[in-house]
Order: structure tokens, then sequence, then C-alpha cells
């Protein structure tokens, strides 16, 4: 049996904020490795090979299930926190 990801229903048409890199990152004068973007807020935030790891403490706040790559060239691939499967 295929696992399916039950949250589908979460992903939202969204602008990425910042557009630049990773907020949190910005604000403190923080570096990144790779960015990550919320499809339900559109909040940008650094990748778990950052120090920081800013998209997974944004997912703790919020909930917000499905996060992709972003600014990543080729790699448009997504993630599902709650269901641990990419999408």
């Amino acid at each position: 049996m295929d696992t399916v990801c039950t949250h589908l229903d979460r992903i939202q048409s969204v602008t990425p904020t910042p557009p630049d890199g990773c907020g949190d990152c910005l604000a403190i004068g923080d570096t990144w490795v790779a960015l990550r973007l919320c499809l339900t807020c559109g909040h940008v935030g650094c990748c778990d090979s950052s120090k920081n790891k800013h998209a997974t403490a944004h997912f703790s706040k919020t909930g917000h299930p499905i996060m992709q790559a972003y600014r990543e060239g080729s790699q448009q691939w997504k993630w599902c926190y709650v269901d641990t499967m990419y999408l």
C-alpha cells in the first residue's frame, strides 16, 4: 500500500517572504546553506544543513506541514514534516 500525504490541501499559492533569503538569518546577520519555502504562508527559512534550521523551527512554531526547496535551480521537491515524506 502506498503512503499518501494527508496535508496536500494545505498547499497555497504563496509569495516568498522575504524573496532573497532566510528572513530569520538576515535579521541576525547570519548565513545559510540552502533555503526552504513554506507552502502554507510563504515563509522562507534555512534548511536543516544550516546551523539555525529556521525552516524546521517555522514548522514547529506554526504547524505548517509542507515546504519545498527554494531557489535551488532544478530541485523542485516538496517535504511534508507531519507525514515525514517527499512529495
